[in-house]
């Protein structure tokens, strides 16, 4: 099964949203819903990157990088 690590950019201000999934449109779609708390309020969200990974673990690894990125 392929998991994905994604990057979500907010059209408001231009702010970045990382995480992973295994279904990238349908989570696009709960973002710009406003049914994520942490991103409702930054919504519309468009989508920046993707990254395809072998395993759950490889993606969530993957997204603890990126955010340790963003942090710095």
């Amino acid at each position: 099964m392929t998991f994905f690590t994604y990057i979500l950019m907010s059209e408001v201000d231009r702010s970045l949203y990382i995480g992973q999934s295994q279904d990238i449109e349908k989570r696009l779609k709960r973002h710009n819903a406003g049914r994520n708390r942490s991103t409702s309020a930054k919504r519309p969200w468009k989508l920046l990157y993707t990254k395809p990974c072998s395993s759950r673990s490889e993606a969530m690894k993957l997204e603890k990088y990126l955010k340790s990125l963003k942090k710095r």
